[in-house]
């Protein structure tokens, strides 16, 4: 895989670079509420225009139905990289349309420009091949050379992430670069103790790494949402709690594989529980009780770890020489269900070996609940494509970028 370092090497000045960037941002109507995925394909992109490129940035934001949605523009985050480039940034209405068109032509050397949502085009998203690549050809009259560098969207196999490198010279991005390498550490590199703590709310999003993980991992640590369906693998009652209840066979084989490989599979002693799922909107106090985890009452629904929970957790990370981190522990977003996550966070950053933080909502978490970012080992952008790389699948976005 060439990197963007090589192309840097070759001189771009006068170039137009095509950056895939990762600008999938949270928004409040047209506020954005954490702009860590803007600041990552900073590096990148600050490279290139000072090196004289004519920077044409690219990505998605949220899910609209392949045409423009004013809900889903990506106006907000081309002013928040003007602002945190220092520099104005153009932004190109479209994505392959007049205006594109327009705002590429006018770019000097060393500006930048950000086009349109790409999804706004049912060809970013289309399953059929020819659809797709229409599109792909279209994006690459706006350039001369492909830089990825949205890890977030590299399982995905969509015209600007898999087609569009694959007609033009293609280079990978600082941050896709530092995922990559991150990836091999937890992957082929491990130091040992290597401890994974996963959590959110499905279990069945994390089947297929923890089938991995079996034959790499240490330890395990489940907590979110996901720990009922294992409690109730093993016999307990869960209450009201997220249950994925065809998914039982599964896990409780996976519980005896880890127990059978030595694999220390951990699941939550205590939890906090109520009786109704707290408003997350007022933050209205909801003055849960704790209770072991193998006696959560009938009519309960489980939120978080509990005290002891946290401790034991806490213990497990203490020696780790390697850690991996998906997924909170619970409902983080509410202030009486966030200590949980909160205790996992700082094992990590108490822990003497290298922290990774596989992001989604856990990188989420680290910057919503006021941690130091920097004070990781890292923190990911791209949580599914993180855990697809960790299943050991090919991911689309690399795959066309090693070509």
């Amino acid at each position: 895989m060439k990197t963007i370092d090589e192309l840097l090497s070759a001189g771009v000045a006068g170039r137009r670079v095509f950056v895939r960037a990762d600008l999938n941002v949270p928004l409040d109507g047209t506020t954005i509420t954490d702009d860590g995925r803007i600041r990552a394909v900073l590096p990148t992109v600050k490279a290139l225009a000072e090196a004289g490129a004519r920077v044409v940035v690219a990505s998605h934001l949220g899910r609209p139905k392949g045409a423009p949605d004013p809900a889903f523009s990506l106006a907000p985050a081309a002013a928040r990289l003007g602002e945190l480039l220092g520099a104005d940034v153009a932004f190109a209405e479209d994505t392959v349309g007049e205006s594109a068109t327009a705002t590429v032509a006018g770019l000097a050397d060393g500006q930048v420009a950000v086009i349109e949502n790409l999804r706004f085009n049912p060809g970013e998203t289309s399953k059929d091949d020819a659809e797709r690549a229409a599109f792909a050809d279209r994006l690459a009259g706006l350039a001369d050379v492909y830089v990825g560098d949205g890890f977030g969207a590299v399982h995905r196999k969509h015209a600007s992430v898999f087609d569009l490198p694959r007609r033009l010279p293609h280079y990978a991005g600082h941050l896709i670069a530092t995922e990559v390498g991150v990836l091999k550490k937890l992957t082929d590199e491990v130091q040992r103790p290597y401890v994974v703590a996963l959590g959110g709310a499905k279990v069945s999003d994390k089947l297929a790494v923890i089938d991995q993980l079996l034959d790499k991992a240490d330890r395990l640590l489940i907590g979110g949402g996901m720990a009922y369906t294992f409690l109730k693998a093993k016999g307990h009652e869960v209450g009201i709690s997220l249950l994925q209840e065809d998914q039982i066979p599964a896990v409780t084989e996976y519980i005896e594989r880890a127990e059978k490989s030595g694999v220390e599979l951990v699941l939550p002693v205590d939890v906090l529980v109520s009786t109704e799922f707290p408003d997350l909107k007022t933050k209205a106090p909801a003055h849960p009780t704790t209770v072991a985890a193998d006696a959560i009452p009938a009519d309960q629904e489980g939120l978080d770890i509990g005290p002891e929970t946290r401790k034991l957790y806490a213990s497990k990370l203490a020696d780790a020489a390697t850690v991996f981190w998906n997924g909170p522990m619970g409902v983080f977003e509410h202030p009486d269900y966030a200590e949980g996550t909160k205790a996992v966070a700082q094992a990590l950053l108490d822990a003497p070996g290298f922290t990774v933080v596989g992001g989604g909502d856990s990188a989420a978490a680290v910057r919503t609940l006021g941690f130091d970012e920097t004070a990781f080992g890292h923190i990911s952008t791209g949580g599914g494509a993180s855990l697809e790389y960790l299943e050991g699948k090919t991911l689309p976005g690399l795959a066309a970028l090693e070509d």
